[in-house]
């Protein structure tokens, strides 16, 4: 039923983007360590805006995957992909999984030429920010005709980097079924209340719309469709995050038993610590190679089903993820338990990464249903689904 196998070429690192990682992991290395991370954690937006500008002027990652007619680089999302596993692996705090997966999927899937045009040349060049409301997570928001336009009423919550966004692209029920609107810059009435999260790398906010003013983007009945799409590409998206934070735990493991002794030898060199990192080795790069299936699976959907490889990537990715962290507690002993070392931060982005677009569970469930391994009473309905449910 489903083509599983996929040309290897679509699944080797080209030239360009072996390139395009080299740079960011220099320029991250450089801007983006433990310390500046913690601080931006505490400043008021959670972000660096001279680093996020930076990403999107001399390196262009906000482009990466945008057509050129909207201001984009005309790449797929195979060099995005690149980009986001390098930010994964520093924990860059910056809203790029909001932007330029969901909001900027979001607007490209729609075929809302004029939405485009007016929002993505904004994201193209870093002067936008932007989120999706009511999608993650289901909302009450309904959508009403009000004499100078559609007016929004409602809630919706866990909004990732709603706090600041400028742009909100809502999911709302409206008279003709549910649809999506864009809510700009400079519309008032919407309250935003932060959310005290787990992973403060990642903020996330509770939006109450009181009769704000929005325009529709895409045509009334497609918004089910495009939230599917849109949620396929951030599983896929936070899988490439995950392969580069489990790259990081790895990488640090590794530098760490090679220095440390105990009994006059490098801990490194005890047979159990051996086990611990060949197992958990084995397990990144079964991670790893989920990830590039799902990432070409979506950048070209003739070489796989675009929903069966996000969801088999969101398990194998938050497994290992969740392993990785471990060991990377575990194995640095006393001062991997301490505040001062960075690897609480990545225990608090990998549980927290794990119910972001579902469970590693409702991922299982989703695959027997989309793979038609169930039926009758205990057929599964995407998650997705229920987000634009009446």
């Amino acid at each position: 039923m489903f083509q599983l196998d996929v040309d290897p070429e679509l699944l080797r690192e080209t030239d360009e983007q072996r390139q395009l990682r080299d740079v960011l992991r220099q320029f991250l290395a450089e801007s983006c360590g433990p310390d500046e991370v913690r601080k931006q954690m505490a400043g008021p937006r959670g972000f660096d805006q001279l680093l996020w500008d930076r990403l999107a002027g001399e390196i262009g990652v906000h482009g990466l995957a945008l057509p050129e007619e909207y201001g984009g680089a005309g790449g797929s999302f195979r060099e995005l992909a690149v980009a986001l596993q390098e930010t994964g692996r520093v924990l860059c705090p910056a809203p790029l999984l909001s932007t330029v997966v969901l909001a900027a999927h979001a607007l490209l899937v729609s075929g809302d030429r004029q939405a485009c045009e007016r929002w993505l040349p904004g994201i193209a060049t870093g002067a936008l920010t932007a989120t999706v409301a009511g999608i993650l997570h289901p909302g009450t928001v309904t959508a009403e005709r009000g004499p100078d336009g559609w007016l929004l009423r409602g809630e919706a919550d866990f909004v990732p980097d709603g706090e600041g966004a400028d742009l909100l692209l809502v999911a709302a029920r409206a008279q003709d079924g549910p649809r999506l609107f864009a809510c700009g810059p400079d519309t008032g009435d919407v309250g935003r209340t932060p959310r005290r999260v787990l992973d403060p790398t990642r903020r996330q906010a509770l939006l109450r719309f009181r009769g704000a003013r929005a325009e529709p983007v895409g045509e009334a009945g497609e918004a089910p469709g495009v939230i599917d799409a849109v949620l396929d590409a951030g599983r896929t998206a936070l899988a490439a995050e995950q392969v580069g934070g489990c790259a990081h735990a790895l990488d640090a493991l590794l530098e760490f038993v090679v220095h440390r002794t105990q009994f006059g030898r490098p801990i490194g060199s005890f047979q159990a610590v051996k086990h611990r990192l060949a197992d958990l080795l084995v397990e990144v790069e079964a991670a790893r190679s989920a990830s590039g299936y799902a990432t070409v699976c979506l950048a070209a959907p003739e070489a796989g089903e675009p929903r069966v490889a996000a969801s088999a990537a969101a398990v194998a990715c938050s497994a290992a993820y969740r392993r990785a962290v471990a060991e990377y507690v575990q194995l640095h002993g006393g001062i991997g338990f301490t505040w001062e070392h960075p690897a609480h931060l990545y225990v608090r982005r990998a549980r927290a990464d794990e119910a972001l677009f579902g469970t590693a569970d409702d991922h299982r469930l989703r695959l027997a249903g989309v793979l038609g391994l169930v039926g009758g009473r205990n057929q599964v309905v995407d998650r997705a689904a229920s987000h634009t449910e009446d």
